[in-house]
């Protein structure tokens, strides 16, 4: 549990002694030996990464913080909101002041199958736009492709919410791509918030809150990104 970066040994303990952990659906005790290449290990009824060196974080961020290991401005990163141990990195990106969910990860080879652009992975936000609610031109616009500077988008997915609130699903990963988007027909975002990355989505997960992914979250983002995980059992 430690070497999954759930915390210090004591604090494994302390959570094993409060009874939060289970193994094969049975509480654990101290001092048991678990062979967790086959047994199914669950903190808090959240089943931990089977291989012990690779662990797999949904992070819910929140606005302010950049989505890099550092930064030379010495603004916070979203690695201060997960585990230092074992060391992860971010799989894409949001901005600044875009909210959501973030997958951190220390497995590289998930991290290029979700990243690369030709897995076209859907993502799914919410935006918050000022002018109102698009007029049926920008949002068929939107639709089927926006001009930006470096090309024209792929189609996207696109509903009304509310007044002003759009649910927008894409695949690419420009940079900024919703934003400028959004702009570019004339309703630029108040707020942004990633509601879902793939097939993983979680509304209950507190803005700067972490938690691991399920084993079957991974392999269905690898799934989604048209590749099955041979490091993850079924």
């Amino acid at each position: 549990m430690a070497r999954a970066g759930l915390g210090s040994r004591r604090v494994c303990e302390d959570m094993i002694a409060a009874g939060r952990v289970t193994v094969d659906g049975e509480v654990a005790v101290l001092g048991r030996r678990v062979d967790v290449a086959a047994a199914r290990v669950e903190v808090d009824g959240v089943m931990l990464p089977i291989a012990p060196d690779h662990v797999y974080y949904l992070l819910n961020k929140p606005a302010g913080y950049i989505t890099t290991a550092d930064d030379p401005q010495g603004r916070p990163t979203v690695l201060e909101l997960v585990p230092p141990e074992p060391r992860v990195f971010p799989v894409g990106r949001l901005d600044l002041a875009t909210e959501g969910l973030l997958v951190l990860t220390n497995d590289g080879a998930l991290a290029q199958l979700l990243a690369h652009p030709s897995h076209a992975v859907d993502k799914e936000y919410v935006a918050e736009v000022a002018g109102g609610t698009p007029a049926p031109g920008a949002l068929r616009q939107l639709r089927q492709g926006v001009e930006l500077d470096d090309g024209l988008t792929a189609p996207a997915g696109v509903g009304i919410l509310a007044e002003g609130v759009l649910r927008l699903v894409i695949h690419e990963g420009r940079n900024r791509q919703v934003r400028r988007m959004c702009e570019a027909v004339g309703h630029p975002v108040v707020r942004l918030v990633r509601t879902r990355i793939g097939p993983v989505r979680d509304t209950g997960l507190a803005p700067g809150r972490w938690r691991p992914l399920t084993r079957g979250e991974v392999r269905a983002l690898a799934g989604a990104a048209g590749e099955p995980r041979s490091g993850v059992p079924a």
